[in-house]
């Protein structure tokens, strides 16, 4: 199994940002260790070879970290927002790429392995910690819709959105009609700007609107 650091230096990482431990955080190092051991990688990781997808934020995130050493601010940590508890792992030098998530029946057996303990989040806290990883992760080989080398881009290219002129980075225009777009000028975007007035309104003193 490759790994360097224990499950509970990484829960204690990851409890350390919140000044408490929760169930997600525990699932989160689980799968984290779990994803990062089937790809045969050892942990936590200085280089870029184990990329990460999320499909969720928060406390999860937090263990998945702390587990790995992937981050986004180092491009191995990927957010894709599904509202879900799992990660897809992938060994950008092979390809080779798994979803690693918990079983659909973890907080029954968390209840069921704890019958002195009434409170449901205790439970799992406590259960989430030692199940076996087969009791506790479903994990399953999946491939990419996007290749890994467009997700993880190139350095150093710039294009403009013919739109609205600011810099895009990565990769991530779309272009159109031989037109390089940012993905909110494209549309839609998560934000739609507001009129020039209400702008005003909101960052500028009433005074300087009067003199305006």
């Amino acid at each position: 199994m490759a790994t360097e650091i224990s499950l509970q230096q990484a829960l204690d990482q990851s409890a350390a940002r919140h000044s408490h431990l929760c169930p997600r955080q525990v699932l989160g190092a689980r799968i984290g260790l779990a994803g990062a051991a089937t790809l045969n990688l050892d942990v936590p990781r200085a280089d870029k070879r184990l990329l990460i997808i999320i499909e969720t934020d928060g406390c999860f995130a937090d263990g998945i970290e702390a587990a790995t050493s992937c981050t986004i601010g180092h491009r191995t940590l990927r957010v894709e927002d599904y509202g879900k508890i799992a990660a897809t792992f992938v060994d950008v030098r092979t390809g080779q790429a798994v979803r690693v998530a918990p079983r659909l029946d973890v907080r029954e057996q968390a209840y069921a392995c704890t019958p002195d303990e009434p409170r449901h989040y205790f439970a799992q806290l406590k259960t989430y910690q030692v199940m076996p990883d087969h009791e506790l992760l479903s994990i399953q080989p999946v491939q990419l819709t996007t290749p890994i080398k467009a997700i993880v881009s190139r350095a150093g290219v710039r294009v403009n959105c013919e739109i609205c002129g600011e810099e895009i980075i990565n990769e991530r225009e779309i272009v159109r009609e031989e037109s390089a777009l940012c993905r909110s000028c494209a549309g839609p975007g998560y934000y739609q700007p507001l009129l020039e007035s209400l702008v005003l309104s909101i960052f500028l003193p009433q005074q300087e609107l009067i003199e305006a």
